[in-house]
């Protein structure tokens, strides 16, 4: 007697638990955010609704809720504070589409092809001032320096990705510099304050701290990955532009490194912005297929994540925990 051998399906990881668990606390926030992006001047709340309505998955300011539902805070300090941390998000958003000069942002036009370069930067610095206000709000010193330290390394990490813009030689190791300042800083702050607020321990702070950090990584890993292996209508952004703005992402690192003379030479004029058509584009693909980049940077996000999950292995098993470990799957496995 035989029997054929069924594997079990590995389930797709989804984020439906962590909306499921911040789902109440979200309702507040957005209150919060519907209520502080308003301004006598109507072309300000106009412009921040474009961005802030526009179907963002609001990751950071649910880590915050998440980690109040980890550490059992049942207060409501943190509402304002995801807010605060939505703000900041959204802010850096608005100043990187002018920078980059972006024409798509969540699947639709970005702000400053709707409302210009001036409009759009003066409006993030508005959502800057709205997020300080709400920090000075709830009062703790601790929070603020929080927050502010990692509103200040996010622009240094923009600044330093800046700099390492169209230049060929950048290192996997600035490379991983410049995310874990530009995206994770902000992740990481968003999960530590819960802890602040809920008068946690140091190791409970500093637990849900890596646990942002490391995710923060993944996520902006998997970013760079899907700009090589998605379609606009998928990222909500048209697909190569990291390649023709000359950003030095970990697929290309890995696929110059690993490419023969001529390959290195096409990645040079490339990242020159010497090689930008679509036909250009088109063989970059092609390259980092053939080397196996794209695999390789999921399984360093990979890696990332599981250092995520094993953080806050420290707290009891909870709805909560299983919903922060399956956002950080779900930030490895999503396609956009």
């Amino acid at each position: 007697m035989t029997a054929n051998v069924v594997p079990i399906p590995r389930k797709t990881p989804t984020l439906e638990p962590m909306l499921a668990l911040t789902a109440n606390g979200m309702n507040s926030v957005n209150a919060v955010i519907l209520e502080r992006m308003q301004s006598e001047i109507p072309l300000i709340p106009r412009l921040a609704g474009h961005l802030i309505s526009g179907g963002g998955k609001r990751l950071r300011p649910m880590l915050t809720l998440a980690g109040a539902a980890l550490v059992g805070y049942e207060g409501t300090r943190h509402h304002k504070l995801a807010a605060a941390v939505e703000f900041i998000h959204t802010a850096t958003l608005l100043h990187d589409d002018v920078v980059d000069g972006s024409e798509l942002r969540r699947g639709k036009a970005a702000a400053n092809i709707i409302f210009g370069n001036p409009a759009t930067v003066l409006v993030g610095d508005f959502l800057f001032s709205r997020a300080f206000e709400l920090m000075t709000e709830d009062g703790s010193l601790r929070v603020l320096k929080i927050l502010s330290h990692a509103s200040a390394v996010i622009a240094e990490g923009e600044v330093s990705q800046l700099t390492a813009q169209r230049q060929i030689e950048t290192s996997e190791e600035r490379y991983l510099h410049i995310i874990g300042a530009k995206t994770a800083a902000l992740f990481a702050a968003a999960s530590q304050i819960s802890a602040v607020v809920a008068e946690c321990s140091e190791d409970e702070e500093r637990a849900l701290e890596d646990y942002g950090r490391n995710l923060g990584v993944a996520f902006q890993l998997v970013d760079d990955a899907i700009d090589y292996d998605s379609d606009a209508s998928q990222m909500g952004k048209d697909q190569g532009d990291d390649f023709r703005e000359g950003k030095m992402t970990l697929p290309v690192i890995l696929t110059h490194a690993r490419g023969d003379a001529e390959e290195r030479a096409f990645w040079k004029d490339a990242i020159l912005g010497h090689r930008t058509s679509d036909e250009d584009f088109a063989k970059a693909i092609g390259l980092i297929e053939k080397h196996n980049a794209l695999e390789d940077t999921r399984e360093k996000a990979r890696h990332f994540a599981q250092r995520a999950i094993d953080a806050i292995s420290i707290f009891p098993d909870s709805k909560a925990r299983a919903a922060m470990g399956e956002a950080a799957r779900f930030a490895v496995a999503r396609g956009y």
